[in-house]
């Protein structure tokens, strides 16, 4: 069952392990086959950063059935996405509705077709596919080509929980663009415009690892959403990021600071606690970003 780029990924759940074979025989020529024989071990896959592209589900199974699992998927905002299909021998249509109004996209009884499951998972799959296009199309700023508000917000929201659950921690780099309405008001609105991809381009090549995210936060103000990178990691980043606008180039007459363009930044890291919600690490970092600015411009400053 070796994993190719070109294939998707399905992850069978079933406590019985004869159960768990039969399917994956059925389905391993066309897709790559994860298995997981409890919930539990269900809910570490599907969490994991390489998530599986749909869920097969028995409902029956010890310690959490499969109704279980798909609740708690559906919860999680890392994990809500993923399309699940129970496949069971609960065949009442109370069954049936009950796992359906969970969040499943279909409900599959045994004995099945074979046929008919590798229909149903083919079909499912060329929908997420299309869903997943068109949601990464609504999630890219128009003018800069980054990542905009609202997948940063998503990912923020899917980070923060991650990031609580196994206690690790989440910084948070907020970037202003320093005197940006002088820029507009000495060159014009499209070079501002031209301005602000440059910028975007810049900083958006610094991170190196992929569940790093620089977005357009909104008008001249960006965010760098860094998991996993604890204070001085992303000190770091923020002065690259920082050294890289600068060394643009970008002529700025009318800035107080330099005659380039120039940014400031506001950098703040947590672990997140229970009860907690993600917008005090915003509010942290804008404090940061807050104190740079205050303090001069063109500089990092960190939120204790």
């Amino acid at each position: 069952m070796e994993e190719t780029a070109e294939k998707h990924t399905i992850l069978i759940v079933d406590d019985s392990r004869t159960n768990i074979m039969t399917l994956a025989e059925l389905l391993k020529d066309d897709w790559n086959i994860k298995v997981a024989t409890s919930g539990k071990a269900a809910l570490r896959i599907a969490e994991a950063k390489k998530q599986p592209d749909i869920i097969l589900l028995d409902v029956m199974m010890p310690e959490m059935d499969g109704y279980e699992v798909c609740k708690r998927l559906k919860e999680a905002p890392e994990t809500k996405d993923i399309p699940i299909i129970f496949v069971t021998a609960m065949d009442r249509v109370e069954d049936e509705e009950y796992g359906l109004s969970l969040g499943a996209i279909d409900y599959i009884t045994k004995p099945y077709s074979p046929p008919l499951v590798k229909a149903r998972v083919k079909n499912h799959l060329e929908l997420k596919q299309y869903r997943d296009m068109l949601k990464e199309t609504s999630m890219i700023d128009g003018l800069t080509g980054i990542p905009n508000r609202r997948r940063f917000d998503e990912a923020l929201s899917m980070e923060w929980s991650r990031a609580a659950r196994y206690g690790n921690s989440l910084s948070l780099v907020m970037i202003d663009i320093d005197h940006f309405k002088n820029y507009n008001d000495t060159y014009g609105h499209l070079e501002g415009d031209e301005c602000l991809r440059k910028v975007a381009a810049a900083m958006q090549s610094i991170p190196k690892r992929n569940t790093d995210i620089v977005a357009r936060w909104g008008g001249e103000e960006f965010a760098c959403l860094l998991p996993d990178a604890d204070e001085a990691s992303a000190n770091e980043i923020a002065e690259e990021l920082r050294k890289k606008v600068m060394a643009l180039q970008i002529p700025h007459e009318s800035s107080q600071v330099s005659d380039v363009v120039t940014v400031s930044l506001g950098v703040a890291t947590m672990v997140p606690q229970k009860g907690q919600q993600p917008d005090v690490l915003v509010k942290k970092a804008d404090q940061a970003l807050y104190n740079a600015k205050k303090s001069g411009r063109n500089r990092v400053s960190t939120e204790i």
